[in-house]
């Protein structure tokens, strides 16, 4: 029996695990809409970020589908001039997390394995 946590909770055990962050939310692929969100700065539109990563989903998701791949995203990296925005999709793919980390401040192995565990149990 596997073991599923509420996007709410998902959000605060990142934010305790990731204090630093600059946003965080479990983003439905869907409807890109967050189910659960959270910023450490007030200028950081979370929604509107979800919204746009959830193209960023759906667009990669249409290329492998045109592509004929026999893959499923793992997570997605974004490279900026100063943060690292990564996103991980649930096991279902029915949702996903968004994190945005300063770069000098977050190890991305770190990140990484921080979005796996709790992407793992996503429900």
């Amino acid at each position: 029996m596997s073991v599923t946590v509420a996007p709410n909770q998902t959000v605060q055990e990142i934010l305790k695990e990731l204090p630093s962050l600059v946003a965080v939310a479990v983003v439905e692929t869907e409807t890109g809409m967050p189910l659960a969100a959270h910023s450490n700065v007030a200028s950081f539109d979370i929604e509107t970020a979800a919204a746009y990563n959830t193209e960023v989903v759906k667009q990669k998701l249409k290329a492998i589908s045109a592509l004929k791949l026999n893959q499923t995203i793992q997570d997605i990296l974004l490279t900026l001039t100063d943060q690292l925005h990564l996103l991980k999709l649930s096991p279902n793919g029915s949702k996903f997390i968004y994190l945005a980390v300063n770069s000098r401040d977050t190890n991305l192995a770190v990140a990484r394995q921080v979005l796996k565990a709790h992407t793992d149990v996503l429900s």
